[in-house]
């Protein structure tokens, strides 16, 4: 991230197995838009929508041979007109930026709470377009997921009845098991059951997860138990591999 004058700069990026040209990613890159906020978040006629708010509102698509980029005109998260969105396949990579960009939140504000959430959808938008072809590994047999699931599963209980005694152990063993997976997730890609049962999870591209995909990708696990699929994974970007 970088400033100037007020503007802000950004980037973010991940491994492309396969060439993109600049009319698909025009085509591609909002597609995922409501997908990737549960419906919250709509694209049309060159904005992004919340409900009846216009959050972005941008200039028509400037389309190169491995690139497009659009002008933002406004919208609620804008302060003045100026800067763009860049999507670029380039060396291996998926890139996309953001530069000249003048938020409409003080930068303190700015920094805590909407850039976090851009660099995260950003993030899992790339990791969409990037598709899972091919796979970061062999994937791991779904019953040593579920066995290491419940190793977990046990690890944490048992914290939480030594930690939150007789009555807070409910909210113990919801805070042990939320910072145990994604601390575990972020550093390493293994839990402890993981460890055991000698398997990770990483992103679709290969590399680690951050911060907010193993939140995205833990708030989704009930999700995924209910309907028996691994809509987790899905939406989170991610993959669970033999190690």
């Amino acid at each position: 991230m970088h400033w100037s004058d007020g503007r802000v700069a950004i980037e973010d990026s991940v491994a492309m197995p396969d060439p993109w040209t600049g009319r698909s990613l025009r085509d591609g890159y909002w597609a995922g838009v409501s997908r990737l906020t549960l419906g919250l978040v709509r694209a049309r006629d060159d904005s992004l929508w919340l409900g009846p708010l216009a959050l972005l509102n941008f200039g028509p698509a400037e389309v190169a041979q491995n690139s497009v980029q659009w002008p933002i005109e406004g919208g609620l998260l804008a302060r003045a007109p100026g800067g763009w969105v860049r999507i670029e396949a380039s060396h291996d990579r998926l890139v996309a930026s953001v530069d000249g960009y003048e938020p409409m939140l003080p930068r303190i504000v700015y920094t805590l709470t909407q850039l976090p959430v851009h660099h995260l959808w950003t993030r899992l938008n790339l990791l969409r377009l990037c598709g899972r072809t091919p796979e970061p590994g062999p994937r791991s047999d779904p019953a040593r997921r579920l066995a290491a699931a419940a190793i977990d599963a046990g690890m944490c209980a048992t914290l939480a009845a030594v930690i939150g005694g007789r009555n807070r152990r409910v909210p113990a063993l919801l805070g042990i098991a939320a910072a145990y997976h994604v601390a575990c997730w972020r550093i390493s890609g293994r839990t402890l059951g993981g460890a055991i049962m000698k398997q990770r999870v990483v992103s679709v591209d290969g590399s680690g997860l951050s911060v907010g995909q193993a939140v995205v990708r833990l708030a989704l696990l009930p999700i995924a138990a209910v309907r028996r699929r691994n809509v987790h994974d899905e939406i989170a970007g991610t993959d669970v591999i033999a190690d």
